[in-house]
């Protein structure tokens, strides 16, 4: 990862809400956010919600790969073990509160169980231990079916807060957003902390971490057991936008749409995090969307969102590997620069640092 990604990455939460224009950018943000599902259809609130938990879960997959490199491709484990731990807490009387802390901290666990082995690899190694991982829980799921139901499901109970139920769209949707309000807050105090430089000085030499007397070894743990905290959460949010879940729910395809989020969205960064969650979240409705208005033999076709996800990111291997973040950093330097900019600027400047690191 280059300088400027790493200042890009750091200043985010550095300079947080610092000028007048930002503070009104993000309230503009908030207030639109809390008035939306107001106005919009029902069916849109729900997807709201669900975005709002791949949003979480984006970011704690960002945590692991986009800010300490360690490539996971069975994400989608942490998840289900937050999830079923969420039900089966719920179902026995345990608080909402307590039991999504619970799911958050049984997924931890979980993470510090695989990252304490997976020290030892690293990159296609490493992901191969995490998918390996993610198809042992999933088998686990399926037939301990004392906990989990099996592959014949588990009912997740309504959650309920001080006798008020968090069931119904609108309401679900206010915990999806404090949720991530709450989650965004904490990593972005935790990556401007002495703990996230460790982070992104593992990330891009760990050989220099060392020699700056940075314990590697637990850095990458803590990294993994972060990473799988905040996706049981989205897990355990999950589970109640399901209302049913099964151990199919939390396979492969929903590791791998989560690394295309960290990926697309912009690798190093918490907003990317949040562009890449936003952009894979609705593609299945625009994709629905669009279908009546292609081809019958195209729009009818099997496979057309795999299509679709393969173009997507084939897009932006070769035309904006920075991902979304990258291009918005773009878009704000020339607004910045405007009416000054000249053309080329950037690309003279990504030269010159790559020059400067040989």
């Amino acid at each position: 990862m280059s300088r400027d990604n790493y200042q890009t990455s750091y200043a985010e939460g550095r300079a947080l809400l610092r000028t007048r224009e930002q503070r009104l950018l993000y309230g503009a943000l908030a207030a639109a956010l809390v008035v939306a599902p107001f106005a919009i259809p029902t069916f849109y609130v729900g997807e709201a919600s669900f975005i709002f938990i791949m949003c979480i879960a984006s970011l704690g997959l960002m945590t692991l790969t986009g800010f300490t490199g360690q490539v996971s491709l069975g994400q989608a484990a942490f998840l289900g073990i937050g999830a079923y731990t969420h039900a089966q807490l719920l179902t026995l009387g345990l608080p909402l509160p307590l039991s999504l802390l619970a799911a958050a901290f049984a997924a931890g666990l979980a993470g510090l169980a695989v990252g304490l082995p997976a020290i030892r690899v690293s990159g296609l190694h490493l992901a191969v231990v995490t998918l390996a991982f993610a198809i042992v829980t999933e088998h686990v799921a399926g037939r301990w079916k004392t906990v989990t139901g099996g592959h014949s499901g588990l009912a997740v109970p309504d959650p309920v807060l001080f006798g008020f139920s968090f069931g119904g769209p609108r309401p679900f949707y206010f915990l999806c957003l404090a949720m991530l309000a709450l989650v965004l807050w904490l990593l972005l105090n935790l990556m401007r902390s002495a703990t996230g430089r460790a982070f992104v000085g593992v990330r891009d030499s760990e050989a220099a971490a060392q020699g700056l007397g940075i314990h590697v070894a637990r850095t990458k743990v803590l990294a993994f057991v972060i990473s799988a905290a905040v996706s049981g959460l989205a897990g355990a949010l999950l589970a109640h936008q399901t209302q049913f879940i099964t151990p199919e729910s939390f396979g492969l395809a929903l590791s791998l749409q989560l690394v295309l989020m960290v990926f697309i969205g912009g690798m190093g960064s918490l907003r990317g995090a949040i562009f890449g969650a936003l952009l894979i979240g609705m593609l299945p409705s625009l994709i629905s969307l669009a279908k009546p208005l292609l081809p019958a033999r195209i729009g009818s076709q099997f496979g057309l969102e795999l299509f679709v996800y393969g173009a997507v990111l084939v897009f932006f291997v070769l035309l904006e590997p920075r991902g979304i973040n990258g291009r918005w950093v773009r878009i704000r330097s020339a607004l910045d620069e405007f009416p000054l900019r000249r053309r080329g600027g950037f690309r003279r400047q990504k030269a010159y640092l790559r020059s400067e690191r040989g």
